[in-house]
């Protein structure tokens, strides 16, 4: 399972454009809000550095599968989330100004813990261990290009352009689904072949940890009485990861295509349970208006 073209070009361009049109939908003082009260970053940080790498060992102890799969799933759970939880929480109707927030932290943080979490799982699984050297430089420059630049233009359109950004963000939703309608068929279109097989390694504990992490998130957010929006938020920023990110580390670094798998599976799966995630987010909104 290698990084190509859909996954080095075609979905970060797709993930950018929709960044683009969350910035259209957020104003300066979203942020301010945030520095204001930074509960929500905190607990949302916490949860996703902490407990979701423990949902993770969890679901290794618990469901059978190989030990080179273990480790996948292990560098899986550790990964910070990606432009597409921001893609969910926008169309969720959660606070897109915390999850953009919480992606930047994750990211910040996990350069330095994913090494350390990776390690202890080559340890515990294969008996051995490996130098990895996460990208900084690279990955924060891709968290840039994809998620803040769009953003900030976004933000910038909406603050000299009222109007016209009113009028755009409309649009903005609508592309933004059928984008990832897009994302999903290119998936299976690429992966179709594989997909049985690797569902059957590895379906029930990538299941588990999409799920499990979801709901940890949800509830953190429910136990510190945050607002629906935040709720929302961290329920997807922690059950949402970066999928491609564990492909570069184990098919890249570690240069073991099983230990890509799950990131595989979950790539997939995790556009599929937002899509849960966006019909609870809109239902719940609508409630509240």
């Amino acid at each position: 399972m290698q990084s190509n073209l859909f996954t080095s070009v075609l979905l970060p361009l797709a993930l950018a454009i929709v960044m683009l049109g969350m910035g259209l939908s957020l104003v300066p003082d979203d942020f301010r809000r945030i520095t204001r009260d930074p509960k929500a970053v905190a607990v949302g940080t916490i949860a996703q550095v902490l407990l979701l790498p423990l949902i993770g060992a969890l679901i290794t102890w618990i469901v059978p599968m190989q030990p080179s799969i273990a480790v996948g799933l292990i560098v899986l759970a550790v990964c910070p989330g990606g432009p597409s939880s921001n893609l969910v929480t926008y169309l969720a109707k959660g606070d897109v100004a915390l999850s953009v927030t919480l992606t930047a932290v994750s990211s910040l943080i996990t350069v330095f813990t994913i090494p350390i979490f990776t390690n202890l799982a080559l340890q515990y699984f294969l008996g051995q261990s490996a130098a990895i050297a996460l990208p900084v430089g690279q990955t924060m420059l891709q968290i840039f290009l994809i998620t803040l630049l769009p953003t900030a233009i976004g933000m910038f359109i909406r603050h000299r352009f009222p109007t016209t950004a009113k009028r755009l963000e409309k649009q903005m939703g609508r592309i933004a689904l059928g984008l990832l309608a897009l994302i999903i068929t290119l998936l299976l279109i690429r992966e179709g072949s594989k997909l049985p097989g690797f569902i059957v390694q590895v379906g029930i504990g990538v299941l588990l940890l999409n799920l499990g992490a979801t709901f940890i998130g949800f509830l953190a957010g429910k136990l510190f009485r945050l607002p629906l929006a935040q709720q929302i938020c961290i329920a997807i920023e922690v059950g949402i990861q970066n999928g491609t990110l564990a492909i570069a580390i184990t098919a890249g670094l570690l240069n073991n295509p099983d230990m890509a798998v799950p990131a595989a599976v979950y790539s997939l799966l995790m556009y599929v349970t937002g899509f849960g995630a966006i019909l609870y987010g809109r239902r719940a909104n609508l409630a509240l208006e």
